[in-house]
C-alpha cells in the first residue's frame, strides 16, 4: 500500500474537503480523488459520503481513520529510529519534567550526562507535576521527574531530594552587615504573598499562614521562575525551595529571611517510572548524584 495515499485520506478527513486537503498536500484536486478511490477499492469500502463539493466520513470511514493515523505514526517512529541509528544513537530516553525542576540544575546534570553517554539520545517534554503521573502511565515518557509524589500502583517512585523551603524577598539595598535582619511578620504584612508557585505544599502553607498572619494579602503566581521576576521587582514575597532560588541568593539579587514561627514544609523531587530499564535505572543513578 503507497503510504502517499493513506497520507492524503488523513488530511482529506481533517478538511473533509478534497481541495483543501490538496492545498495542504501540494498536489492536485483531481490527484486527491483519484488517492480516495484507490484506497476505497483495496479496502473494499466506501470512505466519504459526497455531497456536492462537501464530504464526510462514513462509519467505515471514521472506523478506519484511526488505524490509518496508527500506521503513519508507526512508519514515522522507523524512519525516526533508523535516522538516529545512522547518526552513532543506539538508545532513547524519553523524559517529562516539570518546569520547576527543568528550571534548576537540570541542564547542568544533562549536560554531564550526555557527555558521559553519548549513544543516548534525549527527549524532553516540559510538563507539569499533576501530569506526568499520566505521561509515565500512559509510557509516552521513561521517565518523570516530578515535584508530587505519584498514587497509581504501576509505577516506581524515587525520592530524589529534600529541599528546605525557606522566605524570599527582594534585595533592599542596604548593606548585609549593618542592616537590620528582616522580619517575617513586617514582611508579610507590606508585601504580597506570591503563592503556589509549587504544585505540593502550598494549600498548607497558606493555611498555616492565615492561623499566624490573618492579615496576608496573597497573590496566585504560578511559575517559579516568573515569582523570583516579581520578588526582584518588589512585587511581593514568597516561601521558595532554595535550590530554586541558590544563584539569585549567592548573587545578591533577593535575599533569605528568618522564620520560626512555624515549621517550613519540605519540597520533594521525585522520579517516576514504570518500568525498571537498564537505560533508565543508569540515569537516575547519575542524577541522584546531583541535587536537583
Amino acid at each position: 500500500m503507497d503510504l502517499s495515499i493513506i497520507k492524503t485520506f488523513i488530511i482529506a478527513a481533517e478538511f473533509n474537503h478534497f481541495r483543501k486537503a490538496a492545498e495542504r498536500l501540494y498536489i492536485s484536486q483531481p490527484t486527491v480523488t483519484v488517492h480516495i478511490k484507490q484506497l476505497e477499492k483495496e479496502l473494499g469500502v466506501i470512505l466519504f459520503e459526497r455531497d456536492g463539493k462537501k464530504i464526510k466520513l462514513t462509519e467505515a470511514g471514521r472506523s478506519y481513520l484511526q488505524n490509518a493515523k496508527r500506521l503513519i505514526e508507526v512508519y514515522e517512529e522507523g524512519i525516526t529510529d533508523i535516522q538516529s541509528f545512522s547518526q552513532g544513537y543506539t538508545t532513547t530516553l524519553k523524559m517529562a519534567i516539570s518546569p520547576l525542576i527543568a528550571d534548576n540544575v537540570l541542564p547542568f546534570v544533562l549536560k554531564q550526562y550526555l557527555e558521559n553517554h553519548p549513544q543516548v539520545e534525549i527527549s524532553v517534554e516540559i510538563i507539569e507535576s499533576a501530569e506526568i503521573e499520566n505521561a509515565v502511565l500512559e509510557e509516552r515518557v521513561d521517565i518523570g521527574l516530578s515535584c508530587l509524589p505519584c498514587f497509581s500502583p504501576e509505577l516506581e517512585q524515587t525520592l530524589l531530594f529534600s529541599d528546605k523551603v525557606i522566605l524570599v524577598a527582594p534585595h533592599d539595598g542596604r548593606d548585609f552587615e549593618s542592616a537590620p535582619p528582616l522580619d517575617e511578620e513586617e514582611l508579610l504584612a507590606s508585601n504580597y504573598l506570591l503563592t503556589h508557585n509549587h504544585p505540593s505544599y502550598w494549600d498548607e502553607l497558606c493555611y498555616t499562614i492565615k492561623q499566624f498572619y490573618p492579615s496576608t494579602r496573597m497573590m496566585r503566581v504560578s511559575q517559579t521562575h516568573i515569582t523570583k521576576r516579581f520578588i526582584a521587582e518588589g512585587l511581593g514575597v514568597s516561601y521558595l525551595p532554595s535550590s530554586s532560588v541558590r544563584r539569585e541568593l549567592l548573587e545578591g539579587r533577593l535575599l533569605e529571611v528568618h522564620t520560626s514561627a512555624f515549621p517550613m514544609p519540605e519540597a520533594k523531587t521525585f522520579a517516576l517510572t514504570k518500568y525498571q530499564h537498564k537505560t533508565q535505572n543508569e540515569f537516575l543513578r547519575f542524577l541522584s548524584r546531583f541535587r536537583v
